[in-house]
């Protein structure tokens, strides 16, 4: 699945553009600095903005393409802002096999936004994952790091309805 770019306006702050430049001002010169630079600016911002990318790569002297292409390969980076509600769904085999497929359908078809997303408002984010190590509670979802197993999608309303209505 391929991540989307956010239609969220970036707002940054000072400190941590601040904390960026000192973050790439300590790897400018060490070989394979793009991975721990991606690391410590997603700690700053809490996700990958596309203003944050640009940043990188004329801060290490790299192009833009080769800083995204970096960022959208690998699984632990978010373009995408995470919502108060950060509600993930694990697609791994176990899970797959048993309807978290539907899971994700439904949750898609309630929050009107796809998996890899946040709302409009900022206040929820929908991800696929592959395993939180809960196989035997397949299928398995995660709101807020809470865990939900064993779950048919009718279950899905009620659980958000805790978290949309608080």
């Amino acid at each position: 699945m391929k991540k989307k770019l956010t239609t969220v306006t970036f707002k940054g702050t000072p400190e941590q553009e601040a904390k960026l430049d000192a973050l790439i001002a300590e790897y400018k010169d060490v070989k394979g600095a793009m991975m721990p630079v991606l690391q410590g600016a997603q700690e700053i911002y809490g996700y990958l903005p596309i203003e944050v990318i640009r940043h990188i790569g004329f801060g290490l002297g790299v192009p833009f393409e080769e800083v995204y292409g970096i960022a959208t390969f690998y699984s632990q980076f978010s373009l995408n802002p995470k919502g108060d509600i950060a509600v993930s769904v694990c697609l791994g085999t176990a899970c797959y096999v048993k309807g978290s497929g539907q899971l994700m359908e439904r949750l898609c078809e309630i929050l009107k936004i796809e998996p890899g997303a946040t709302s409009a408002d900022g206040r929820v984010s929908l991800e696929a994952t592959r395993c939180v190590g809960a196989c035997g509670l397949a299928p398995v979802m995660t709101v807020n790091n809470t865990v939900y197993g064993r779950l048919v999608p009718k279950d899905v309303d009620g659980i958000l309805e805790k978290y949309l209505n608080a």
